[in-house]
């Protein structure tokens, strides 16, 4: 039995230093192909187009030099960008699958009019975007994402938002296409919310112009 496990192990050392002076002999002698695809998609052909340019521009020798912290920086850079994968496909292609951010809400921020996304950056207004809500006021944009997250629990449709007002003391009014304006609780919006949607559908309310929910447990209708 020894001698046995003494021949496996004498094997095992063999063929370990055999694979390894290949593998030195293959890194030293051999040539590796040059990146020659980068293919990004998910953004449109414009900004795929940008994205693949800046990442050809860091010139990596060949796909075992590609220094990913480097890719990622680059599509950082794009604020469309929600979720991305990338993909390294031997022998010398680069693959990234882009997420697009989507669209929530119009900003004014120092006089330009801004897109708010669902990653929480700000994006220049270069689309047909104006069925959007506006933001007037100025919270932090993780105010408002959080405040989105409050509306879509509640059960009244974002799509019927026409503005969103934010005031210095932290708390939100809404204005819907009906022309209807929620005054909501600083404290709890989810339970204001909660509240508002109870008289919002019902026909003996439909001249209503505010629902005052500002108040905990009361509600003051103003037509």
């Amino acid at each position: 039995m020894h001698q046995r496990k003494g021949k496996k192990i004498l094997i095992y050392i063999f063929l370990f230093l055999l694979v390894g002076s290949l593998n030195n002999l293959n890194l030293n002698n051999l040539k590796f192909k040059e990146i020659d695809d980068i293919h990004v998609t998910g953004l449109g052909d414009n900004n795929n187009s940008v994205i693949s340019n800046q990442i050809k521009n860091l010139n990596f020798n060949n796909i075992f030099s590609i220094n990913k912290k480097k890719i990622i920086d680059q599509i950082d850079l794009n604020n469309l960008v929600e979720k991305y994968k990338i993909f390294k496909v031997y022998p010398s292609s680069i693959y990234i699958e882009i997420q697009k951010t989507k669209f929530l809400a119009r900003f004014n921020e120092k006089g330009k009019i801004f897109l708010v996304g669902s990653n929480g950056k700000l994006i220049k207004n270069n689309f047909s975007n104006n069925h959007l809500p506006f933001i007037f006021g100025n919270p932090d944009i993780d105010e408002f994402l959080n405040f989105k997250k409050i509306i879509d629990k509640s059960g009244i449709p974002y799509n019927e938002i026409i503005n969103l007002y934010f005031f210095p003391s932290k708390r939100w009014d809404l204005e819907l296409k009906n022309n209807i304006t929620l005054k909501l609780s600083k404290n709890d919006p989810q339970h204001s919310l909660k509240l508002a949607l109870e008289f919002l559908h019902r026909d003996e309310f439909k001249d209503i112009k505010m629902i005052d929910a500002r108040i905990k447990n009361q509600v003051i209708l103003n037509d």
